[in-house]
């Protein structure tokens, strides 16, 4: 039996049982393992790892595991740029847009309020998110199991279980603060919003809206109006605190 030791660092210890957290882990194994496969059976999500450094080297997921190797793995660096060196992601993202699976129905739609191509739906399985993420979508769950799924490259398992503290983890985590487009977008089907003439709007909004409101948005996929309500303020007040460090 052969033997690597493993230190995963930050966040990445979520994953982990607390008696082994911030600690160094030998893993026993036969064969040759890839490094991937090694640090999702210790139970974190390769989606997860931005850095994987093997007796003071970068390497890729599959690296084969040599006896005595000493594995230090790295979440995503907020403050240090390290792309020089990084070789787990050589494809980076070409667009930010998500799928969020059927239990973060919140969350989507904040995302959706902050303008980022979200989709989601209620019965929406985990086939299809796989799918979605071969896409080029970042997947969000609650699911660890689904982000070891080897089709998925980009992914984050939200830790909250409160609707705008996720939304905060995705904007940290993803760097979003600066790319927001509120209220550009629909809650309900992610379809984009295009500005109407003040008329078109009032011989379709209800008699009430029509006496005060001059601003009026018509869904491009599912029709639907929508106008600066009473829950505009709510809604501004959470940009406003996402945009916030």
């Amino acid at each position: 039996m052969k033997q690597a030791f493993f230190r995963f660092y930050a966040e990445l210890n979520d994953f982990l049982p607390s008696e082994v957290r911030g600690r160094t882990i030998p893993y026993a194994f036969q064969g040759e393992p890839s490094v991937k496969e090694a640090i999702e059976a210790l139970g974190v999500p390769h989606v997860e790892v931005e850095l994987v450094v093997v007796n003071g080297e970068s390497v890729d997921f599959n690296y084969r595991l040599q006896d005595g190797d000493r594995v230090a793995v790295y979440p995503m660096f907020e403050s240090l740029d390290v792309s020089a060196v990084l070789k787990v992601r050589p494809e980076p993202l070409r667009r930010i847009a998500f799928a969020v699976d059927a239990h973060l129905g919140k969350l989507a739609r904040i995302l959706r309020l902050l303008g980022f191509d979200t989709v989601h739906r209620p019965d929406i399985t985990d086939a299809e998110l796989v799918a979605l993420a071969q896409e080029g979508r970042i997947l969000l769950t609650r699911d660890r199991e689904l982000l070891k799924h080897g089709a998925v490259t980009h992914g984050y398992w939200v830790r909250s279980t409160k609707a705008l503290e996720q939304a905060q983890e995705v904007v940290r985590r993803f760097d979003l603060a600066g790319r927001f487009a509120p209220f550009t977008r629909c809650l309900r089907c992610n379809g984009l919003l295009r500005r109407l003439p003040p008329e078109e709007g009032k011989r379709r909004a209800p008699p009430k809206v029509r006496i005060w409101c001059t601003e009026y948005f018509e869904c491009s996929s599912c029709g639907r109006l929508f106008w600066p309500g009473t829950h505009y303020p709510k809604l501004a007040t959470w940009v406003r605190l996402l945009r916030e460090p």
